[in-house]
């Protein structure tokens, strides 16, 4: 695994482009990243993390924009993304078109999307190729000393040894220091609902919706 700076940013586009994996750091934690439409990357990542198909990676769009060019997004997820994106949020929302959920099953459809900010939205806008990302840890309780997430460049390198994930490249950004999840919540029933807290909390949804976001 080669560790970059962020200011080699490209280095990590090439190796995505390239059918590689990357992991780009947010303020919450150390991302893996592969391209959304290569299924045999993608389930590398779900054997190594041990995750659950029913569990999809978050597409990462690389801006809005972009993001209403492939999904279907009501009134609400609209006023949400206008409020949040780029941000810590996600939104579950229908493909626009079934060739294209066919060609992204890692990331679900409904698909989990977000604009991120920060190096992993800017890798997303560089990149060619969509991007799908998870944390770079074993999902659920792995054992009891298990200490969630990667948050720094060393911890992921710990991470990919003991799975035997092929990173290619890890994007160096020091420490991450929000440990916490990005919110879901579902946009594809006709109000949108709460379906994870977390960074984004309840009642900045409440006041860009004008109502009462259930869970």
């Amino acid at each position: 695994m080669r560790i970059v700076n962020p200011e080699r940013l490209d280095a990590a586009v090439r190796a995505i482009e390239s059918g590689e994996l990357v992991v780009v750091p947010t303020s919450r934690w150390y991302m893996v990243c592969a391209a959304a439409n290569n299924d045999d990357l993608c389930r590398k990542i779900f054997s190594g993390k041990r995750r659950p198909n029913s569990k999809p990676l978050v597409y990462v769009a690389p801006s809005l924009a972009s993001c209403g060019e492939r999904f279907a997004l009501t009134g609400e997820a609209r006023s949400l993304a206008e409020a949040f994106w780029p941000g810590d949020l996600a939104l579950l929302l229908p493909w626009r078109a079934p060739e294209d959920a066919a060609a992204h099953r890692a990331v679900g459809s409904p698909a989990l999307v977000t604009v991120a900010p920060g190096i992993l939205g800017e890798f997303a806008r560089r990149a060619r190729i969509p991007i799908a990302a998870t944390t770079a840890n074993i999902s659920g309780d792995a054992d009891p000393g298990d200490r969630g997430p990667a948050i720094t460049a060393q911890e992921v390198a710990d991470f990919a040894v003991s799975v035997g994930l092929p990173i290619s490249v890890t994007v160096d950004g020091g420490i991450c220091p929000a440990a916490n999840h990005m919110t879901i919540v579902d946009c594809f029933v006709p109000e949108a609902r709460l379906v994870r807290t977390g960074l984004v909390h309840q009642r900045a949804l409440n006041a860009a919706l004008n109502r009462p976001i259930e869970s």
